[in-house]
């Protein structure tokens, strides 16, 4: 992974001790509201229902176990010993006192971590391949490309202060794990005729008020013209973007409303008339950052099947929590923050410092955030996998339910922010009581199901197989309900089914869904591709029958 150099850490240290004075004038009187608030938005403080809440960067999913395990000591000293992962990638504290920040960020300093950016509107966390460098049908790691990107734009001078935030993924395999098709930019690795490597380009996707999937601006775009491009993407959306009305200041917005050709005509002119003075990615400063991301020392071993004659309950967490690995001998293994019972992407201090050393023994010392509020352990040999699980067992960590319902995109709702509508952490736990049978689940196969508890869609919930929507009726939380979402395979918003439910409803209806897909499906066919085939009505009708009738 990326390692600071002097310069690197002379920058966060210098903007901790920037941050530890404003917060000190702040707290003094001698700092307006409106003043400290630009302030803690660009350190990724942010103020929300009962405390702050700081959001910590997690560079493209990579931490290296010394500082998941400062995370756990941070958590357990300034928090209430857990923190949340998010679709960013990022660790959330929910309880922080504001005095206590400045020290929360010395301390992150010291592993070579920051909120830098992780708010406000600015380039914000640059995402990845949760499976980047180990999947087999990778063109390329896109890791190198997130770190450059991620060095380009931080305190950016021109784009510190943009309409609204921006948001990058970059992907370097064609199954697309880092939902890039929903983001501001969206790149995927792929290579032209002759072979060179270059990036298909997307732009203007997002969620939020108005979902919309982003449209290809440019095909195949050669690497060394990777910053100068997305300069001029940028400089046209700082310059036409709204700054009028916040819900419509995404480029999703922009590049709606002047149509893609046209969009793509104006950054072809600013690209033109800037890339003389333009930033050029040559290929020294490739080869410079990807030597940091070198694979690590692999051993020679041969592929086995490791579940043979092993116990049942081992043998579902093998298929469902580990996936192929490039080389041979080894296997990505999941660490699943979705235990039945537990709020979705929450982890505690003891448990993060538990993984960071099984990491230090299994996997070279390195974690991963995924997309879905999950961990990875990337490169665990085959045969540590028994161990490895035993170990997460005990954890409460080895809930053998990744890709299946249960495993479930939740944003923290009602509980912590002060944006949502409605709670989304208890009807996770309803719907974790309603389908705590994993057989049941491993029949259902792949169903993602993403919740959000308001229109600002931080779980995702437009492109889920199943999304819930929290909202507010006269002061009581109801839940809207889409069908058919995707962003991997093949990219689709969900589609409202009708009325919302209230919230002691929401599991029962749920269950109503998948029972029609359950005994009306054809062979092989997924739940997204049966709402695709038929349409919603069945499942409508289905889903608004009464408990009677379901019965």
């Amino acid at each position: 992974m990326y390692r600071y150099d002097d310069l690197d850490q002379a920058f966060v240290d210098e903007r901790v001790a920037e941050f530890r004075d404003q917060t000190r004038r702040f707290l003094a009187g001698q700092l307006s509201e409106d003043e400290f608030k630009a302030v803690r938005l660009r350190n990724g403080l942010y103020i929300q229902r009962h405390a702050p809440m700081l959001r910590i960067a997690i560079p493209y999913g990579l931490l290296s176990s010394r500082q998941l395990r400062k995370l756990g000591e941070v958590a357990r000293r300034y928090d209430r010993s857990f923190g949340h992962f998010t679709t960013r990638t990022n660790l959330q504290l929910n309880w922080p006192n504001l005095a206590d920040v400045p020290d929360i960020l010395e301390q992150l300093a010291t592993v070579q971590m920051h909120a830098i950016q992780t708010s406000g509107n600015c380039i914000r966390n640059v995402t990845a391949d949760h499976m980047a460098g180990v999947a087999k049908d990778e063109v390329d790691d896109p890791r190198p490309y997130c770190e450059i990107i991620r060095q380009w734009s931080t305190h950016h001078p021109e784009f510190t202060y943009l309409p609204r935030k921006f948001k990058f993924a970059v992907t370097g395999s064609p199954e697309d794990r880092a939902a890039s098709e929903v983001h501001d930019i969206g790149l995927h690795l792929k290579r032209d005729e002759q072979g060179n490597l270059g990036f298909q380009v997307l732009v203007g996707g997002g969620l939020g008020r108005q979902p919309i999937i982003g449209q290809v601006i440019r095909e195949f775009l050669p690497v060394p013209d990777l910053l100068s491009y997305c300069e001029a993407i940028l400089r046209v959306y700082n310059r036409y973007g709204r700054r009028d009305n916040i819900h419509k200041a995404r480029i999703k917005v922009l590049v709606k409303s002047l149509g893609i050709d046209r969009f793509r005509e104006q950054v072809d002119t600013e690209w033109q008339a800037s890339r003389a003075t333009a930033p050029r990615l040559e290929a020294a400063e490739v080869d410079r950052v990807r030597s940091h991301f070198v694979p690590p020392a692999y051993e020679e071993l041969q592929n086995f099947d490791a579940a043979a004659g092993r116990e049942p309950e081992f043998q579902a967490w093998y298929r469902y929590n580990t996936r192929e690995h490039k080389v041979s001998g080894y296997r990505a293994v999941f660490v699943s923050l979705k235990a039945h019972g537990e709020a979705p992407g929450d982890m505690t201090s003891d448990q993060m410092e538990a993984v960071a050393d099984l990491a230090d023994r299994v996997s070279f010392g390195m974690i991963r955030v995924t997309h879905s509020q999950n961990l990875l352990l990337a490169d665990v040999r085959q045969i540590d996998l028994y161990a490895a699980w035993q170990e997460l067992k005990q954890l409460h960590l080895a809930t053998p339910n990744i890709g299946t319902l249960t495993d479930m995109i939740v944003c923290p709702g009602l509980d912590f922010c002060s944006l949502a509508n409605a709670g989304t952490i208890n009807v996770a736990k309803q719907i974790q009581a309603r389908f705590d049978d994993l057989d049941y689940l491993y029949d259902l196969g792949d169903i993602e199901i993403k919740m959000s508890g308001c229109m600002n869609a931080c779980g995702h919930h437009h492109v889920g197989h199943i999304g819930i929507l929290g909202v507010d009726k006269h002061g009581e939380e109801w839940y809207q309900i889409t069908l058919g979402g995707s962003v991997n395979g093949f990219s689709a918003l969900g589609e409202v089914i009708g009325p919302s439910v209230p919230q002691k409803d929401v599991a029962a209806t749920i269950e109503r869904i998948v029972e029609v897909y359950r005994t009306q499906r054809e062979d092989g066919e997924r739940f997204v591709e049966m709402v695709h085939r038929v349409g919603i009505k069945p499942f409508k009708e289905r889903a608004y029958a009464s408990h009677s009738e379901a019965a």
